[in-house]
């Protein structure tokens, strides 16, 4: 049997870079899977690449609204009867300006994405999983949940709220059967950073991405980036983390002084 045969786990933002990866590694080990993305077209293409037949599913939707986030959770207990794993996955750095340059909206679209979203799906998966008294919450995080960079005031500040929910929502439910954890990659090169990278490269005041990149690979101590986000997730969601609780748990090479 897979470490996760038996179980339903959703995760919101699914469909690619590190969602996928997750989401991947739960159907290899027994897991039904529900997963979400904002476009339909492109999900059901990612369901079929993935290849895991009626043991996963869609769910279309904006991961920085509640309307998705608590969809989500609803759909996959609807489809298949549960919800053992909740992965608040969706994130990432949506806006590069300064402090000073940041305005509201720019603001309120990090606060959506990175941290409303989280205590959403949050929140109702915990709604299904207090009656059952079992269940197991993963929350995406970043080392710079604990750290900072400049140029991306709102992705830091929401992941150190972030970091801040986990806690406190382990503390809740520690007795219920319920753990409550998050994962603190350091960069990964998803297809996100990707498409991001440039801007956050030129607000940290380095010449190109490729410079990027190279400054988070000898920040680590493993002097690459790290790859290996989907096997910390497939462990906490196991039974055999059952008594791992309110983990800041940083997959990040080494990169982290603490």
């Amino acid at each position: 049997m897979g470490k996760l045969e038996g179980k339903v786990a959703a995760i919101t933002g699914g469909t690619r870079s590190i969602g996928r990866a997750m989401a991947e590694a739960f159907l290899r080990e027994g897991a039904q899977v529900v997963v979400n993305g904002r476009d339909a077209a492109k999900g059901e293409q990612a369901l079929a690449e993935m290849g895991g037949g009626d043991n996963i599913a869609f769910f279309a939707g904006d991961a920085s609204t509640k309307e998705t986030n608590e969809g989500i959770v609803d759909f996959a207990v609807e489809r298949f009867g549960k919800l053992d794993i909740m992965c608040c996955n969706s994130g990432g750095v949506r806006e590069t300006a300064p402090v000073a340059q940041m305005s509201d909206a720019e603001w309120a679209l990090e606060i959506d994405w990175n941290l409303n979203s989280v205590f959403w799906s949050m929140r109702r998966a915990l709604q299904h999983m207090i009656p059952r008294e079992t269940g197991r919450i993963l929350v995406t995080s970043s080392v710079e949940g604990k750290l900072g960079k400049p140029g991306i005031p709102g992705y830091v500040a929401t992941k150190h709220a972030v970091n801040g929910l986990v806690k406190s929502a382990a503390q809740e439910v520690g007795t219920l059967g319920i753990t409550v954890n998050a994962l603190l990659p350091g960069l990964i090169e998803t297809d996100i950073v990707r498409e991001t990278g440039p801007a956050s490269a030129e607000m940290m005041g380095l010449p190109s991405y490729e410079a990027m990149l190279e400054l988070f690979s000898q920040e680590s101590a493993i002097q690459a980036l790290n790859t290996v986000v989907a096997a910390a997730a497939v462990m906490f969601a196991s039974d055999a983390a059952a008594n791992l609780t309110g983990c800041l748990f940083a997959v990040d090479g080494g990169t982290m002084p603490y």
